[in-house]
């Protein structure tokens, strides 16, 4: 299966998700949640969402970016205001579909790379009706 968008998500701004950011590293285990340990709070919006406006989520379904760690029902986080350059993973519309790629620019050709050796790059024609969303920021999968 190609990988698609399964679903866009605007960003919900109201929530707040502050948790408690630990002073100490953690190597392996977790530290005791002492409270003389919190740093203080730590919410995700502001570390991973840029530009807020031009931010959206998408939900993944297939497997043709498996290596590069983004999977079916994998959550990425894409800034339109970002532009998006040669080797960066972008959210394409090609014709009337949404997929996740890595962007390949080379000798005037553009490329959309999947991550995964079962799956053939696309090559970008002027006959393709083509547009890149935006790029891909972060990935949030479960483990």
């Amino acid at each position: 299966m190609q990988t698609i968008v399964e679903g866009v998500y605007w960003p919900d701004r109201r929530t707040k998700w502050a948790r408690p950011m630990f002073l100490v590293s953690v190597s392996a285990g977790f530290p005791s949640p002492a409270e003389d340990y919190v740093e203080g709070r730590l919410d995700l919006n502001k570390h991973l969402i840029k530009h807020p406006v031009a931010t959206f989520y998408v939900r993944v379904a297939g497997d043709s970016m498996i290596d590069a760690g983004i999977g079916p029902g994998s959550i990425l986080i894409v800034d339109r205001a970002v532009e998006a350059d040669d080797g960066d993973i972008v959210i394409a519309r090609v014709n009337d579909e949404l997929c996740v790629k890595r962007l390949r620019i080379a000798d005037g050709c553009v490329w959309l790379m999947p991550e995964n050796i079962d799956y053939e790059p696309l090559e970008v024609t002027e006959a393709m009706d083509f547009e890149v969303w935006g790029r891909v920021t972060h990935s949030i999968r479960a483990h």
